[in-house]
């Protein structure tokens, strides 16, 4: 079809004119008849979000999609372009997409008047037939809708009253495509407005011109639901206009949240193949933005992104190779003591309200990990607030007394994968208490996630330095130096 060079080839051809939305009507309806995936890449919408898309697009409604930062608006508009036929023929040279038998441009009115059947035709891929906008409050009518040339008018040598000296905004240059507004409460009321007779009458008036272009536009907005940079919101009588409102979301669940971060997270050919990441601090990584989300420091309102575990995933497989390069070694594991790397990509990505800020960013994040590594710790462990007090058998009893004996732990954060395996199996008990627990997998994991767990739970206590955490029994030091001021 694109080897058509005419309009009387086009014509030949039984091509036959239509709207942007009935085109991707009749392209969805054909790829769920044959199953075909439509959104590729994007988990956890598939009861919710997707379906609620398509019934929009069946429909042939303008979309707006509100949700949190991070929830993937931006590429659910994107992945629209799939519905597009692969190729779209124009009036070759027109500004406006123009469709060689709908002409809506003077020039392609002017050309297919004058030329007839021999019009010109050119073809254009549907990736060129998607516009994108970040709205910003210096968005002016002139970017989106047009404005009067006065550098056209006088090379033309036309007066102001002739419509070819407009020079057309991104909107009309949109025309037979989609269009999406980014962040639209950021446009100001008085732009937001610009936008009526488009959405409602799909027409388009510039400068008091007399002009009636019939635009045929796919929009696509996305917007958060709480207007969280004070801004502005949309106004009602636009989002009156807008057919489908569709509300996004975060992962539902840990598995869903998983799946996101490891098809996301940049991780490098060379860090896959030598550094491994135990199952348990995929799930630690996730359990930390759930705990965000849920903290009483972060500000709900603002949302913490999906960014979050893809950042700090990043940085955990960093961590370890940084460790790896120093000591020499060829192959990693990360440890529990590597998530102290991850801080920095959760501080840059919540917003802290009045009683985290007092905490301080760095705060808040050590604390997200302290009750993420208590909920795995649970997952696997005994609750040690939970055990009854006249039970004959305490079972961190040997470990508890290999503290209380005055011992000490020490994890160096870059310590070799010898001298850290070597320093965990010193505390007596240890690896007996995460065998009992049915673990025959990376046990030392699990030593390690036993060690921290009971530090949260103060059975020991955890002081962290800047390149060590230290675990001991506070008592026990306490009475060694009592011991050492008797003499």
């Amino acid at each position: 079809m694109n080897k058509i060079k005419t309009l009387g080839e086009l014509k030949k051809s039984g091509y036959k004119p239509r709207s942007i939305k009935e085109e991707m009507r009749s392209n969805l309806v054909t790829m769920l008849q044959n199953k075909k995936t439509i959104f590729e890449g994007i988990i956890g919408f598939d009861d919710t979000v997707l379906p609620d898309m398509e019934r929009a697009i069946l429909s042939r409604h303008n979309i707006l999609l509100l949700g949190l930062r991070g929830q993937a608006k931006t590429r659910l508009a994107r992945m629209l372009t799939k519905l597009l036929d692969e190729y779209m023929p124009i009036v070759a040279g027109s500004e406006l997409n123009d469709d060689p038998m709908n002409p809506i441009s003077r020039f392609a009115i002017d050309l297919v008047a004058e030329k007839g059947d021999d019009t010109p035709v050119e073809w254009v891929h549907r990736d060129d037939r998607y516009v994108e906008k970040l709205a910003t409050p210096d968005v002016s009518i002139a970017d989106l809708v047009g404005d009067v040339d006065p550098i056209k008018a006088a090379s033309l040598k036309l007066p102001y009253s002739d419509e070819r000296v407009i020079h057309f905004g991104l909107i009309p240059r949109s025309h037979r495509s989609i269009f999406v507004i980014n962040e639209l409460p950021d446009l100001q009321a008085r732009i937001q407005v610009s936008l009526f007779n488009i959405l409602q009458e799909g027409d388009m008036q510039i400068r008091g011109f007399k002009l009636r272009l019939p635009l045929e536009i796919q929009f696509v907005f996305t917007a958060n639901p709480e207007d969280y940079t004070n801004r502005g919101s949309i106004i009602t009588p636009l989002k009156d206009r807008i057919e489908s409102q569709i509300l996004t979301h975060y992962p539902k669940t840990i598995e869903i949240s998983r799946k996101i971060t490891e098809q996301e997270a940049r991780i490098t050919p060379d860090q896959l193949k030598n550094i491994e990441v135990p199952d348990l601090f995929k799930e630690l990584m996730e359990r930390i933005s759930f705990q965000a989300r849920e903290s009483e420091f972060i500000d709900e309102k603002s949302g913490v992104s999906a960014r979050l575990t893809i950042s700090g995933y990043e940085n955990l497989v960093s961590t370890a190779e940084r460790r790896m390069l120093i000591n020499k070694e060829k192959k990693t594991r990360t440890r529990i003591t590597d998530f102290w790397g991850v801080i920095p990509a959760i501080t840059g990505k919540v917003e802290l309200v009045y009683e985290g800020e007092q905490q301080g960013p760095y705060m808040v994040a050590m604390s997200l990990i302290s009750n993420a590594i208590k909920e795995e710790f649970l997952k696997v462990f005994p609750n040690p607030d939970k055990l009854a007090k006249g039970e004959e058998r305490d079972p961190y009893g040997t470990v508890r007394a290999w503290f209380s004996g005055g011992n000490t732990l020490e994890l160096l954060n870059d310590d070799s994968d010898k001298e850290f395996e070597i320093a965990l199996h010193q505390v007596a008990g240890l690896k007996k208490i995460v065998e009992k627990a049915g673990i025959k997998k990376d046990i030392d994991t699990y030593m390690e996630l036993l060690i921290h767990g009971l530090s949260e739970f103060n059975i020991i206590n955890k002081d962290i330095l800047e390149n060590s955490f230290s675990f001991r029994d506070l008592l026990a030091n306490m009475f060694d130096e009592d011991s050492m001021d008797d003499y």
